[in-house]
């Protein structure tokens, strides 16, 4: 064998060390969520029952990528790139039209001491406490704090806001605080704003979350102002969730009281899950939905649901849905 010189070998050495410190001081993610169930659906006032295979009714499906890399000192720079994907059939999106990095798609920068700023298309903390503190959390399918809040006609802007910045401060005593900007842009008639303020400590979980909406991606919206107070706590043998806010259309000038009463229980490999909703408008017609279901875990990554909704609107015929479905982590 050729002798290698002691100098040439240290350089080698010193270069194979680099490479995996600079290797370990960066990382790539892949994951993603699928979601598919089965079942059978009537809208609340129509005459018609739909079956059908569905995507994303207890979470919808999605895929991305993120990773971070350790700049030293305490700081990291960041991204996270995700889009939203219709299983059942394959396509892209949400629906026809929608972004297709709609989820997140923002890059940043992260300190230990001074906290996380990202730029570019965040999830807005509004949603985020909205599905917290529910049992059944970004459920559009079958959250009644989802669905109404984000697809009964109340808020506006979507459940991410384009052009945006997100701070996210360090955690102070078991508090988080995060202020959150949606940049003007030619077609809309404004920017939007947000405060979120999250505290937890032991088995009590609560959040305050605020926002003003004039502009959904580069497109005016109705104004509308919302804020939403919501807790949990978890008793061990269950946990209880509860949920109020109030929508105020500005540009309607109609007002939305919306409330929440939840719980899980573990059952099994599972939970039980429950939660009733109610929107109470100043003008129109009172809105209730209840759901209830057990969530089966195969494994940390897969589980098996069944769920049904009964969603009543004043004046109209009663609205039903159920499912069994499958999700998978990876």
């Amino acid at each position: 064998m050729k002798r290698i010189p002691i100098h040439r070998a240290a350089l080698i050495a010193a270069i194979a060390l680099t490479a995996g410190a600079a290797q370990a001081q960066s990382s790539v993610t892949l994951s993603g969520l699928l979601d598919v169930s089965a079942g059978q659906s009537k809208a609340a006032g129509s005459t018609s029952r739909v079956w059908g295979v569905d995507n994303g009714n207890m979470t919808t499906s999605w895929f991305g990528a993120s990773g971070s890399e350790d700049l030293g000192g305490g700081l990291s720079a960041l991204f996270t790139l995700q889009s939203f994907m219709r299983a059942d059939t394959g396509a892209s999106g949400r629906f026809g039209a929608d972004t297709f990095w709609a989820r997140n798609a923002f890059v940043g920068l992260a300190s230990k001491d001074f906290g996380k700023v990202t730029l570019g298309r965040n999830t807005t903390p509004f949603f985020v406490t909205t599905l917290s503190f529910n049992p059944f959390g970004d459920s559009f399918g079958y959250s009644p704090s989802i669905r109404h809040y984000f697809t009964s006609g109340t808020l506006t802007g979507d459940s991410g806001w384009s052009d945006s910045v997100l701070y996210t401060s360090p955690n102070l005593g078991g508090a988080t605080l995060q202020l959150f900007m949606a940049a003007a842009e030619a077609g809309s008639n404004g920017r939007n704003h947000g405060v979120n303020l999250r505290w937890g400590s032991g088995a009590i979980d609560a959040a305050f979350s605020w926002q003003d909406v004039k502009k959904d991606g580069a497109t005016a919206v109705a104004d509308t102002k919302a804020w939403q107070a919501a807790a949990s706590y978890d008793f061990g043998v269950a946990k209880a969730f509860g949920q109020y806010g109030k929508v105020d259309n500005k540009t309607t000038g109609n007002s939305y009281d919306i409330a929440g009463l939840g719980a899980s229980v573990p059952l099994g490999n599972g939970k039980v899950l429950a939660q009733w909703g109610q929107i109470k408008p100043e003008t129109g017609a009172k809105r209730k939905t209840f759901s209830a279901g057990y969530d089966y875990f195969l494994s940390k990554r897969t589980d098996l649901y069944a769920v049904a909704m009964s969603d009543k609107i004043a004046g109209q015929s009663s609205g039903s849905a159920f499912s069994v479905g499958i999700r998978h982590r990876y």
